[in-house]
């Protein structure tokens, strides 16, 4: 992806199980994860006498430790998730109840994430394996899909019953603070940003990263969405926002430079749209197209993200008549229109 010059007032990242002050009352903690990606940044906002926390890291027992270590003698007034991935809602429950402090997320979020915990029935692992038979998978790739269907519900700590729920246009106060919600759409169902003007910070959760975008998929609950066109949207969004604003974003270092990175972002997306179209000259399957986009060697996981990606593309340009998708013996073929 072509990447415009970021300023990076923060070069350095804090140690582990420390924080570092990044505005005033607003510090960055960072987490491992046991991924290629392997870290996560978590916010802490001063609240009073404790502390505001955004995104908890992964339902493991390092980061239970860190967090034990991070909180010794501070209250949390408040816990905020931005989405329901594992590496951000993956300790929220944990948390919740040890703190005794509600949940706060979007509708979309939570639900999304107790649904996946819940929906553990053999209809719901019918539908993954129809989903990536339809895609192009063949045997040996959907024995994969079978063994790791349903594991959204090992990766994060039971989540609450119960949320205080926030969505677009929210208010929250934190420190005397006005903090509002900003929502972005296509990573996630209801991705919580949080903007605070009186500080000129924006927490982009995963809606922008400074070095990579975010994986924008098509899932088997949704086989017909078009998850890119809500990201593109939710991005000319955040283009709203004040471009001298400090970003804190989950993934990589703070950065000042908002609208030249979500612009960096359209462009990287509407390249992939170019190069889709251009490879569906004939018949194709989805599972051939995604090797059109990702070029390199793929793991059965890295395949099943790269597979949402060219699938949200697949879509986008069918919503918008350039591309047609037609069923033929259970799966899909995409085809240029002329």
């Amino acid at each position: 992806m072509t990447r415009t010059p970021l300023d990076h007032p923060f070069p350095i990242p804090p140690d582990a199980g420390t924080t570092l002050e990044v505005a005033p009352g607003i510090h960055w903690l960072r987490m491992a994860l046991p991924f290629a990606l392997d870290h996560i940044n978590l916010w802490l906002l001063e609240d009073g006498d404790g502390w505001a926390i955004v995104d908890t890291g992964v339902n493991d027992e390092a980061t239970r430790a860190a967090w034990v270590t991070v909180l010794a003698g501070k209250r949390v007034t408040k816990l905020i998730c931005t989405h329901f991935h594992p590496d951000h809602m993956g300790l929220a429950g944990w948390l919740a109840q040890r703190h005794q402090v509600p949940l706060t997320a979007t509708l979309g979020e939570w639900s999304f994430g107790r649904m996946l915990t819940l929906d553990v029935g053999d209809d719901y692992h019918a539908n993954q394996v129809e989903h990536y038979r339809r895609a192009g998978y063949g045997e040996d790739l959907l024995a994969g899909v079978r063994q790791r269907s349903g594991a959204y519900g090992t990766r994060v700590a039971p989540l609450p019953a119960s949320i205080s729920d926030i969505r677009d246009g929210s208010r929250i106060i934190i420190g005397g603070r006005l903090w509002q919600v900003v929502e972005g759409r296509g990573h996630s169902p209801q991705h919580a940003c949080l903007w605070c003007a009186e500080a000129g910070v924006l927490i982009s959760g995963d809606q922008v990263l400074p070095r990579i975008s975010p994986i924008v998929g098509v899932w088997p609950q949704q086989p017909d969405d078009d998850p890119l066109r809500d990201f593109l949207t939710s991005l000319d969004t955040l283009k709203q926002l004040p471009d001298d604003a400090l970003v804190l974003p989950s993934h990589g270092l703070p950065f000042l430079g908002l609208h030249a990175r979500c612009d960096d972002l359209i462009r990287h997306h509407e390249t992939r749209l170019t190069q889709l179209l251009e490879a569906a000259t004939e018949p194709t399957t989805a599972l051939d197209l995604a090797h059109v986009l990702f070029r390199r060697a793929l793991d059965p996981q890295q395949l099943g993200f790269a597979m949402g990606e060219t699938l949200a593309h697949a879509n986008c340009l069918i919503e918008r008549g350039l591309l047609k998708r037609d069923l033929k013996d259970g799966v899909w073929l995409y085809v240029r229109m002329e």
